[in-house]
Order: structure tokens, then C-alpha cells, then sequence
């Protein structure tokens, strides 16, 4: 099996994507599955799926498919999603929140520990089961608890102050929600959701 280093990003995404696939899957206890059926499950093409099934190594057969809960096994190994991983959350606002509130990660393999924030006091509009820190806890926590994970959901003007404060203290993988574009070390990886830009796309194609 290969190096995570050299699996394309997209076909880690596409990894992701097949994984849910398997789940829903699982879900309704079917126990094999074509190439065919589960790249039109995932909106790939057949040969797409089994270039990137590859990195996995060789299992499946010919004329019988994939058995459904081997690959998903494989799949969440490979993605490290076959246990629980720790991710903390920065900005306890009002997406913050919603996002803390979603009970969803589990089920993908992620556990949201704790928040942080610089008013963590303040009322908020939804009830947060977490610990909501002040900032200044941030460090020793990540470090005390080897978190490697974030989520940054702050204004755009702190973002990257915040991203370097994450990066000091050992966080590899960031979620940013933020519309800054974050300056990050090589080494570090960051998956940007802007809400807007996306808005925007689809808007592209709408016919007026």
C-alpha cells in the first residue's frame, strides 16, 4: 500500500466519497458490490473507481464485485477514520456552534472535544454540550491532548492569526471556514469552505 504522500488529493476525496457509499451500503445489508454500481453510486466513472481503489492494494473479483464491508474497512484504515479522531473548533459563533451541535462527525470517525473562543462566556443561540476555552488555552491544550485536527470558523481579519497559533501547537489538517486565504507551511493542509463562492457557482448556472 503506498504512501498517503503519493495518493492524489482527489482521489483521496473521491476515497471519502466511496466510503458513504459503502456505509449506506452496510446500512441496508448488502454484502457485495460492482465497480459499476458503486461508481454510479459515487458520480464516477467505472474506471476512475478502479484506478483509485488501487492504492488499497489488490482485492475484489472479477464478475463478483467488492465485498461492501472489506473495502469500507480499507477505505476507513487508509483514511484513519477507523477510530474516532479528536478535532477542536475555533470561533464558538453562531455557525461554530451549529457545527459543534452536529451529530454526524461520530458517525464519520471525528469527535469535536472542544471549542475555543475569546468571549467564551457570551450567551449563545444554541446549546453547546462541549467546554467552550478562552484563546489562551488553546496551546497546552492541543498539546496535552495531541489533537491534529481544527475547524476555524472566525472573521476573516483573525483567521490567520488564529491558523498560526494552530500550526505552532501542532495542528496538521485545517477546515476553514473563513474567507481568508490562510498562508500555511508546506506541510500543513488546508480545505477552504467558502460558503459564498460557492453560492456564486451555482448562481453561474442558473438560468435567469
Amino acid at each position: 500500500m503506498p504512501s498517503k504522500t503519493n495518493i492524489p488529493r482527489k482521489s483521496i476525496y473521491r476515497l471519502s466519497v466511496y466510503s458513504r457509499c459503502l456505509n449506506r451500503l452496510l446500512d441496508n445489508h448488502v454484502d457485495t458490490v460492482s465497480s459499476e454500481t458503486l461508481a454510479k453510486a459515487a458520480g464516477v466513472k467505472p474506471a476512475q473507481l478502479r484506478k483509485d481503489l488501487t492504492y488499497l492494494g489488490n482485492f475484489g473479483r472479477r464478475g463478483l464485485g467488492y465485498n461492501v464491508a472489506e473495502l469500507w474497512q480499507r477505505i476507513n484504515t487508509m483514511m484513519g477514520t477507523n477510530r474516532l479522531l479528536p478535532v477542536i473548533l475555533v470561533g464558538a459563533g453562531n455557525l461554530g456552534s451549529a457545527l459543534i451541535s452536529y451529530q454526524g462527525f461520530a458517525k464519520e470517525g471525528f469527535e469535536i472535544v472542544a471549542a475555543f473562543d475569546s468571549e467564551p462566556e457570551r450567551r449563545r443561540s444554541r446549546h453547546v454540550a462541549i467546554p467552550v476555552y478562552d484563546m489562551g488555552r488553546l496551546g497546552a491544550f492541543l498539546r496535552s491532548n495531541k489533537v491534529r485536527l481544527a475547524i476555524i470558523t472566525v472573521p476573516a481579519e483573525v483567521a490567520q492569526e488564529v491558523a498560526n497559533r494552530l500550526v505552532n501547537a501542532g495542528i496538521q489538517g485545517i477546515l476553514n471556514f473563513s474567507p481568508q486565504v490562510l498562508q500555511v507551511p508546506a506541510h500543513i493542509m488546508v480545505n477552504n469552505v467558502n460558503l459564498a463562492i460557492e453560492l456564486e457557482n451555482l448562481a453561474y448556472f442558473i438560468r435567469q
